[in-house]
This record gives structure tokens, sequence and C-alpha cells, in this order.
């Protein structure tokens, strides 16, 4: 942090006009000095002022600004490791679309061999290949045993396939499906992130109001422990009272204490939903305490859900991607028909050149007749496989409808329980007042008072996790249904 200080009389123009002020004053009548003196007091006060409006703006420009539940959200959309994680499924998904298309184009290659030996086939036909053969070369002893011959094969060729029973076809339409199930896996990342931060930004304010529910439970436990103390050095109360006030007053210590490090770790817990260092300090901008919620109808949810949820998205486009795979499967009893060219050049030297090229290409149509019944399993690997895709997606959408569902009895209740709680905060308060007062006058005991004063430090607690419960509640309503974003009125107020 940084420190202003501001001194009068340093090197600077208005010191400098101040000592002049003071030189001058030296030189005047008796009769004028009290004025310039006057005079001197309001030039340093003025330049006292600038100096501390300075250093006190500086002080406002370092103060950082409170984090909106918005721009947690969006941070977390940004550096969380999770999110960057389901990019990277939908990065190699795309590829795996372009891999699929690259089958059907040809394929070209380029080698280069070396070559030497003195085998006679290999002799024989290098010559040919290089145009190099004689009529000499059919002397028996030459064709027998020949000399060390050297050949270097440049070679270029093409393979394309014109036909696989639409394997190939099929394959891309897999793999397009496949990514586009990542790509609603992503959007599903992103509510699950959102809803992280929501949980954890309102834990943050939770546990700030339970430190200041404990900070004024201290205070009150201080205050009958005054009261105790009073009424046990005038006589009129025993020495119990006072043990029992002083026992009070060490259990909300402790309480405070157990607060304030839930505070810091609920402030770990947002910055790693963030995906910011832990040890980053941020305050939080707290929202409006009395928010109101729609009641949405729980019909239109379960609908909105099924429509909207991106979890189900994707795996109704796995189970469409599984159905490709099974008429692949089907597709590799089909014919698939190839054409091949080439082009080579020999020659016995690598750079000297001296040798022939020739090329050869042809169209090639296969047939699988037996391969010892792997395709058949296949096949029946992959009709198994979407059997389950199927069944998985009943069980997914039964499972969100009643992930809906209690979702939706959660907010109810929480809705319900905040008005409850916050009438209670007063009652309790009341209550509180009336029994110390009445402990004052030894009309109730010490046990009646400690247990009114621990009332109302609950009646707090209850109201302001009330309030956190339903605000998670309905950003777990949002997730369950499938809207939830960082525009959510949750997120957004």
């Amino acid at each position: 942090m940084r420190h202003c200080t501001t001194r009068t009389g340093h090197a600077g123009p208005s010191a400098k006009a101040a000592g002049e002020l003071i030189l001058t004053t030296h030189q005047l009548r008796p009769s004028e000095r009290p004025m310039r003196h006057y005079f001197l007091l309001l030039i340093k006060a003025a330049v006292l002022a600038t100096s501390l409006a300075s250093c006190s703006a500086l002080l406002l420009a370092q103060e950082p600004s409170p984090l909106s539940l918005h721009q947690a959200a969006t941070i977390a959309l940004e550096k969380n490791p999770l999110r960057k994680a389901a990019i990277a499924d939908t990065q190699a998904a795309s590829a795996g679309v372009r891999e699929a298309r690259s089958s059907l184009l040809p394929r070209l290659t380029f080698s280069e061999t070396a070559m030497r030996g003195n085998d006679p086939v290999y002799v024989f036909g290098s010559k040919l290949r290089q145009q190099r053969f004689t009529v000499a070369d059919f002397s028996l002893n030459r064709l027998n045993t020949p000399t060390p011959f050297g050949d270097f094969d440049t070679s270029l060729g093409a393979r394309w396939n014109l036909f696989d029973s639409f394997v190939s076809w099929r394959g891309v339409k897999r793999a397009t499906l496949a990514s586009q199930a990542t790509a609603r896996q992503l959007d599903r990342t992103d509510q699950e992130i959102v809803y992280g931060v929501v949980e954890a930004y309102y834990a943050v304010l939770l546990a700030g109001k339970e430190v200041e529910v404990d900070e004024h439970a201290l205070k009150t436990a201080l205050s009958i422990m005054d009261r105790s103390q009073a009424r046990f050095d005038s006589g009129v109360a025993v020495e119990s009272d006072l043990l029992s006030a002083r026992v009070r007053v060490a259990g909300r210590q402790q309480d405070l204490i157990r607060a304030r490090n839930n505070f810091s770790l609920a402030q770990a817990q947002l910055n790693m939903a963030m995906g910011i260092p832990a040890e980053s300090i941020s305050k939080v901008a707290e929202p409006a305490a009395d928010r109101s919620f729609l009641t949405p109808v729980l019909e239109e949810l379960e609908k909105q859900a099924l429509t909207q949820r991106p979890d189900l998205k994707r795996i109704e486009l796995e189970e469409q991607a599984q159905h490709q795979s099974v008429s692949i499967a089907k597709s590799s009893f089909g014919p698939r028909v190839n054409a091949f060219a080439g082009w080579d050049l020999h020659n016995p030297t690598l750079f000297a050149g001296g040798g022939g090229s020739s090329w050869l290409g042809g169209i090639e149509v296969q047939f699988d007749i037996f391969q010892g019944g792997a395709k058949r399993a296949q096949l029946s690997r992959e009709r198994a496989l979407q059997e389950k895709a199927i069944a998985m997606k009943q069980a997914s959408t039964d499972a969100v409808r009643l992930e809906v569902r209690r979702a939706y009895y959660d907010f109810d209740a929480n809705r319900q329980q905040v008005e409850v709680a916050r009438a209670a905060i007063s009652q309790a308060q009341e209550s509180l007042r009336m029994n110390q007062d009445r402990y004052d006058g030894g009309l109730t005991t010490i046990t009646d008072l400690l247990g009114t004063e621990d009332a109302a430090r609950r009646t707090q607690n209850d109201y302001w996790q009330a309030l956190y419960r339903l605000h998670t509640s309905y950003a777990n309503l949002e997730l369950a249904t499938g809207t939830l974003n960082p525009q959510s009125p949750v997120v957004t107020p």
C-alpha cells in the first residue's frame, strides 16, 4: 500500500512562495505584520488541503472495486480449467471430423529408395527398369552370377477409394455428430461452472454475514457478562450466574474464530471456482437482500428441460452417432473399389541420372469372403451399444424430470422459509430485550437470558442461510432446466 506524506516547506512552488512571504514578513513594518502573517497561514492551509485531497484520491483509486456475481461468472468462463478441458474436447472432435473427411480424398505418396546387391533377379529387373539391359546381359554367367549393381528408385504413388459401400460417408456423419455432442457438453460445462460460481459467491456472502452475526453475538454476550458482574458485585446474583455468562462469552469467541476461518475458506473456494489463485483477495459486492424471483410452473419447467438441456441433446446426438456406427458395420460387408497409379524413376546413381522411368495404373475391386466372423461380431457389438445408448437416453430423460422436480420443490421451500426467518428475527430481538430487562429486575434467571440470546443469534443465522439457499436453489432450478447463463436473473440482478 502506498503512503501519502504531506510536508509544508519542501522544495516546491508553493513552499518557495511561502518562504518568500516569510522573508517579506520580516521586512514589513510592525503594523503590517499581522495581516501578512494571516495571509501566509491561509496559503499554507490551502497547500495542505490540496495535498490531502490528492492523497485521498490516490487511496480511493487503489481501492479495488467490489466484484459482482456477473463479473465472477465472466472470469470463470475465461479461466476455469474445466472449461479449458471442455474446449479441448471440442477441438479434438473437430479434428476428428477433418480426419474422417480425409478418407474421401486420394492419397499421394513419395519415396526414395537406394539398393545395391548381386541377387540375380534383382540385378536383372533393375537393369530392365533403368533401361540399361543389353544382349550381353543374356550370358548365362551374367545371369547366374551378376556383379553387384546399384539402383536408386524415385517413386510417386496415388491411391483413391472410389467406393467402399458408403463406409467413409457414414464415418464423416458419425464424426460430425460426435463433434456436435462435444459442443453440447461444452454448453453444459459452462452452466455447471456458472452454478459453481453462484454457489461459491453466495457462500462468501453467507460466511461474511455469519461473521457479523457472531461479532454481534459476542458483544451481546459481553453485555450480559457485564450485567451479571454488576449484579454479583451488588449481591443480588450468585457467582454461578457470572460464571455462566463468562462461559457463554468464551463460546461466542470460539464461534467468531470459526466463522472468520470459514469466511477465508469461502473466499478461496470462490477463487478456485473462477479459476484464479486461491490466495487472491476479492471483495464481493453484496446484492440486494430482498430479491423476488418469479415462481414458475412445474409442468412448463419439465418441458423446457427436455428441450433445452445440453446434456440431453448430447446424449441424443451420441445415440445418433451410434446408429451410424451400426450402419458402418453393415457396410463393411460390401465391396470396395480402389483406383491406384504409380510413377518410378530408376537410376544407377543418386544424382547422375542415366536411368529410365515407368508408370503403372489400375482399378481393383475388393470383397472380403471370410474373416473368421470378425465383421459379424463387430456388427453385434455395435447393435448392443446402440441398445445401450437408447436405454441411457430414456434413463437420462427420467433423471432430468426428477431433477427438475427436486429443484422446484427445493426453491419453493426456501422461498417460504425466507419469509418465516425474516419475521422470526424481529421477534427474537424483542424477546432478548425484554429478558434483559427482566434479568436486570431480578425477574428471570441467567439461564433464560442466555437461552434467549442463543435463540436471537440462531434466528439471524437461519435467515441468512435461508436467503443463501433461496439464491442457490433458484440457480439450481435454472441449471436443472438448462437455462442458466451469465445473463440469468440470479447472476445479473
